[in-house]
């Protein structure tokens, strides 16, 4: 009796979404590209085949297969090589645990496959409040509109809501002629772009729960420690309050600093924008100085005006060409629900929810202990506060951006205690960084360093036609060379690095986690440590989960309810398909379009998608091609209306 084929589970983080894959597959396994080119020896065998989608990736990279010594990994010629826990390798006996880097893709290898219930199955979730719209770790799952019973009504499981049915319901009914879903600074900089293009402020409703459009991205840059005096960490190359671009974040700062006196420092600003980021490291804005422009802007296109208070439950399409959006007004106080008519419609929900690794998700179900175990998103000033009174040891998951601010933090409390530690848990080593052309990004210290998450050409040069023009199948490529978690290269934070594990206080770890368990006083780590060590226990004080923020469409409820709704199609990253417009074509009608921007539209023609930059570009895109229609009141911006337009907006007058 023939044995069964023996069977390996491979994990991996996807480059361009972070999200987890983990596929159970049968030995021998083939990674590559396409396959073109097996060996003859292959031809008969059943090989199990996983496709990688990256230029990186040869066509047949690499084969893992059986022999007398057991599993082994064969480098097929590949040209980017194929490295086996951090070493380049072109054959390699395979251990549990190990892991294989090739190109951008960094696979985990276990021999015991993952039951279902595993934590380690893929990320939990921490959701926003509805009321609040901030991170709440007893927040349950959104319920989906389906199952909610009293609202929307019956009528919203037609394909077409006819609009004698809305009103017989006896709730609120509104026209307008645009609406954007969000109210944050998606919606914000859509709403900028359509006043300044000569719509009035009676036309436009943002749907939203907070009437400041920054309020989330502040709360969440306060969260992760970045308060208002620091500088931001993402791309913030563009200034939403302002489509120009001048006069930019850095020539105010520098004007600024010089009227006081400061001329070396207004200098260096303006030699950050000229020589960034080869000569020097990019400039960003202080967050105070931006939501302090975003309040200026927002007062200057009458945001208070155009805000609505709702919370969207579901979005229809009408019998006469236009949408119904069925949105929710209940407070504490009261509840109470409407129905909005619109003509075009923009989503910008943001992220629907943050990443929260299952193994602390499941130690906080089980212990009740929200204090030790925190998200970097979630507020935890008290973990500092005790630093600084008492000392102790921080554990971090997750190396991006988010993870570089936390040790910045770390080391700022080691100023006034020496006595903390910090241990960085890495899943894997990072012996080289992502490769497209000639271009290769610098690793120091397992980090993959660039200036942002995108290259600067995604935002407005080469890579961005490059990315606009190409088949849906490529742009996932590109997107995956292009993407991957990285953090900023910046001299100040290396610094801190080098000294930490030069010094001891730092030290870097690498491991596939079992369990987090509390154990007297500390909270206990297992790991499964690489390079064949076994198992390893890492004690800690405080745990603080890095891994940053997730754009899954089916973790919005109301996404979710209209993508089901109208069978809509979602591109190969699980995001809406959009054209290049930022259109949901399927969802056109005959008076009527529906737009979207942000996180949930990553994989269409632009890569950036969550930069400020990102939102200028999605929203200019969107609304010149409103304009093209002939749409109420709207015109598109020549030479001289767009520069009286920025003359309004410099003498800070109503568009």
């Amino acid at each position: 009796m023939q044995s069964a084929p023996l069977r390996i589970q491979l994990s991996w983080d996807d480059p361009a979404t972070g999200e987890l894959r983990s596929p159970l597959l049968s030995i021998p396994i083939a990674l590559g590209r396409d396959f073109n080119g097996m060996p003859a020896e292959l031809q008969g065998r059943r090989v199990s085949r996983m496709l990688l989608n990256s230029i990186e990736v040869s066509r047949f990279h690499l084969l893992i297969d059986q022999d007398s010594g057991g599993l082994v990994v064969i480098d097929q010629n590949s040209r980017n090589g194929t490295f086996v826990n951090g070493v380049l390798q072109k054959r390699s006996t395979l251990a549990n645990g190990d892991t294989l880097q090739i190109g951008p893709y960094t696979i985990s290898v276990s021999f015991t496959p993952r039951t279902q219930q595993s934590p380690r199955a893929g990320n939990s979730q921490i959701f926003f409040n509805p009321n609040t719209g901030l991170p709440d770790p007893n927040q349950p799952p959104p319920v989906p509109p389906t199952s909610r019973t009293a609202f929307p009504p019956p009528i919203f499981q037609a394909q077409q809501v006819i609009l004698q049915d809305l009103h017989a319901t006896g709730l609120s009914v509104h026209e307008i002629d645009y609406a954007t879903i969000g109210a944050g600074l998606g919606s914000f900089v859509w709403v900028d772009f359509l006043r300044i293009y000569g719509v009035k402020p009676s036309q436009v409703t943002a749907l939203g729960i907070e009437p400041k459009p920054y309020t989330r991205y502040k709360q969440l840059c306060l969260n992760s420690q970045i308060p208002l005096q620091e500088r931001l960490r993402s791309n913030s190359d563009s200034c939403p309050d302002n489509i120009w671009g001048f006069p930019s974040y850095a020539l105010r700062e520098a004007w600024h600093d010089l009227w006081r006196g400061h001329l070396r420092v207004s200098l260096k600003y303006l030699w950050q924008v000229f020589a960034e980021p080869t000569f020097a490291e990019t400039y960003t804005p202080r967050a105070g100085n931006v939501f302090d422009s975003l309040d200026r802007e927002a007062k200057r296109i009458g945001w208070q005006q155009i805000f609505r208070y709702g919370s969207v439950r579901a979005i229809r399409k009408t019998d006469d060409g236009r949408y119904a959006i069925a949105y929710s007004r209940t407070t504490s106080g009261q509840r109470d629900h409407a129905f909005l008519i619109a003509r075009y419609v923009h989503l910008a929900t943001g992220y629907p929810a943050i990443k929260f690794l299952p193994d602390l998700q499941a130690y906080r179900e089980k212990t009740r202990d929200f204090q030790s175990v925190v998200n970097a998103y979630e507020p935890h000033n008290h973990v500092y506060n005790q630093l600084e009174r008492q000392g102790g040891t921080v554990l971090i998951r997750g190396r991006g951006i988010v993870a570089s601010r936390i040790v910045q933090r770390v080391y700022e409390a080691r100023q006034r205690n020496p006595q903390i530690r910090l241990v960085h848990l890495m899943r894997s080593p990072k012996p080289q960084g992502n490769t497209f052309g000639k271009s290769q990004r610098l690793v120091k210290h397992h980090y993959e360093f660039q200036p942002f998450n995108w290259p600067k050409a995604c935002w407005s040069g080469e890579l961005r036609e490059m990315l606009e023009k190409a088949e849906p199948q490529q742009r996932q490529r590109l997107l995956s060379d292009w993407g991957g978690t990285t953090t900023a290269d910046r001299s100040d934070w290396k610094h801190i690095v080098d000294e930490g594990l030069k010094r001891g206080w730092y030290k870097i770890e690498f491991g596939e986690v079992e369990r987090v368990e509390r154990e007297q006083n500390c909270i206990v780590t297992y790991i499964q440590e690489k390079n064949y060590k076994g198992q390893m226990r890492l004690e800690a004080d405080f745990i603080i989960d890095a891994t940053g923020l997730d754009a899954n469409v089916t973790a919005s409820p109301f996404l979710n309810d209209l993508v089901t709704h109208y069978n809509l199609p979602l591109n190969d990253l699980g995001r809406l398909t959009v054209s290049n417009e930022f259109e949901l074509v399927e969802m056109r009608q005959s008076g009527g379009q529906m737009y979207a921007a942000g996180a949930i539209t990553l994989g269409g023609s632009y890569a950036a998608v969550d930069s400020f930059l990102g939102l200028q570009y999605t929203a200019l895109r969107a609304v010149d091609a409103i304009a093209s229609t002939k749409s109420p009141r709207i015109h598109r911006l020549n030479a001289l209306s767009s520069f009286l337009q920025w003359l309004k907006w410099v003498s800070d007058r109503s568009p």
